[in-house]
């Protein structure tokens, strides 16, 4: 997982997450953590794309040479928030997992629910875990 610095601003129902080296990346929402969360939403479509095109990500800057370079206007009210990248490497990998019978039960029925595999009810789950506790 890579982490982007992103550039958050905003105020009252509307804010904005632009990430300077993801050109015409950026996520929006009604509080700071919507926008960061669309912003998340946002990279994964931005270096999927890229990806499906043969480009590599372009490289990542650290919050202070962002500072440095006047990407972040503080005094305006702008904060550097990190975006984290999650991307799939497109070769799946078979794991032996142990859990309660109970747990996988209910897992097989809240996939099945939403028309996914066990594997892929996992995966998801597991993802939206790592990125929620960044």
């Amino acid at each position: 997982m890579a982490n982007f610095v992103g550039v958050l601003d905003g105020a009252g129902d509307v804010w904005g997450v632009r990430i300077p080296d993801l050109p015409g990346c950026f996520g929006g929402g009604a509080t700071a953590e919507d926008a960061i969360a669309d912003a998340i939403s946002a990279a994964r479509d931005w270096a999927e794309h890229r990806a499906a095109k043969g480009l590599a990500l372009p490289i990542r800057r650290d919050v202070s040479a962002l500072l440095a370079l006047g990407e972040v206007d503080v005094a305006a009210g702008e904060a550097a928030v990190l975006v984290p990248l999650l991307l799939d490497s497109g070769r799946t990998v078979r794991a032996n997992l142990s859990l309660d019978a109970a747990l996988l039960e209910a897992i097989d029925d809240a996939a099945k629910l939403r028309g996914l595999t066990r594997s892929a009810f996992i995966a998801s789950a597991a993802r939206e875990k790592i990125l929620a506790e960044v």
